[in-house]
């Protein structure tokens, strides 16, 4: 797994960055906002502090937000509950006080990577169907041998469909094995419009809307090129 830790001194960071290689994370670290934007693509999470030198640490998680659904942990100074909050509206998936307690730190980095691989460990890690493969393990896709770049959550609604396919997966179902329990997430209009953006950006990459039929009033079901 490949983290990305932004801001904080060299020194500061440091017995965190050796927690984390010692866990095996490839850990890379950048001391600005800018670099962080140029640099978070292709990481599996980012460890995000708020107080940076140039560019605002929320507006660094409204970038990556924009564009990613990489888990973000963000710190904020303490007794900043506003800032907090702030961050979780930006697109934080936690956030956290500083200084932080790296056993708490840890605990939390392993929650939030849960939430966010929702795949059971016991299913299939790779699925084909036709010339669409799918590799749970190393979260790649290739149609007729070419990759095909996905977010996160495209990967996991793809795999979703995949391995129920020919069957219709109901929107609360997709809902709650994706982005977690669906009590937690808005509902109705919003959590439609939420599964259908990332159907319709998936159906985009894929090519044709036919990978992906919707069936009315119920949910979606995987088609075929």
């Amino acid at each position: 797994m490949r983290v990305l830790v932004v801001g904080g001194g060299a020194e500061s960071v440091a017995p965190l960055i050796r927690r984390l290689r010692a866990h095996g994370y490839d850990t890379v670290h950048v001391d600005t906002g800018a670099r962080a934007l140029a640099a978070y693509r292709g990481t599996d999470l980012v460890l995000l502090d708020l107080q940076l030198p140039d560019i605002g640490g929320l507006e660094v998680c409204r970038g990556i937000r924009s564009t990613d659904d990489v888990p973000v942990i963000a710190f904020a100074a303490p007794d900043a509950e506003h800032t907090r909050v702030l961050a979780l509206r930006a697109g934080a998936d936690d956030c956290m006080d500083k200084p932080y307690r790296l056993p708490e730190l840890m605990a939390r980095i392993d929650a939030v990577m849960r939430r966010s691989r929702p795949c059971p460990k016991d299913e299939f890690p790779t699925v084909s169907y036709g010339p669409l493969r799918i590799d749970v393990i190393s979260r790649e896709v290739r149609l007729h041998g070419r990759p095909i770049a996905l977010t996160r959550k495209e990967f996991d609604l793809l795999y979703r469909l995949a391995l129920h396919r020919g069957e219709v997966v109901s929107r609360q179902r997709l809902m709650a094995e994706i982005w977690g329990d669906p009590l937690n997430h808005p509902a109705g209009r919003q959590a439609t419009r939420t599964i259908d953006t990332h159907v319709s950006k998936l159906r985009g990459k894929l090519g044709v809307n036919s990978w992906i039929e919707t069936v009315r009033g119920v949910g979606f079901r995987l088609g075929h090129d």
